[in-house]
């Protein structure tokens, strides 16, 4: 299940934001990380089954003070929808021709043989 975690972090500048994105885009399960809020102190992280106590303790390890301020389900309800409507593709029959046996035969000699109207009775055979 998609879900979407905002933490406030108190970050100083470039330096400790770019840090904090770096850490947030390490954990597992992430897809997606960036900065939100007004002043560009919180990380809205987007990812499937993203461990929200793991982030905040690694930024709050290496960042500064971080706060979980918000964990939610992200709308999945209309990507499996249109799943759904693309799994169903159109059945189209395929038609192999027919070509009325195994091998094509071509009209080859075998020498020795020809002087025989049975062909049961060569002897190469």
């Amino acid at each position: 299940m998609k879900q979407k975690v905002v933490i406030r972090v108190s970050m100083n500048g470039q330096k400790s934001r770019s840090k904090a994105l770096k850490i947030a885009v390490s954990v597992s399960g992430v897809e997606s990380a960036s900065l939100g809020g007004q002043d560009k102190s919180q990380i809205e992280v987007v990812g499937d089954g993203v461990d929200a106590v793991e982030l905040a303790t690694m930024l709050r390890k290496n960042v500064g003070h971080a706060e979980l301020v918000s964990v939610s389900a992200v709308g999945e309800k209309k990507e499996e929808k249109k799943e759904e409507k693309k799994d169903d593709p159109k059945v189209q029959h395929m038609v192999w021709p027919y070509y009325g046996g195994g091998v094509p035969s071509y009209g080859y000699e075998v020498k020795g043989c020809n002087q025989y109207p049975d062909p049961y009775t060569c002897s190469i055979m």
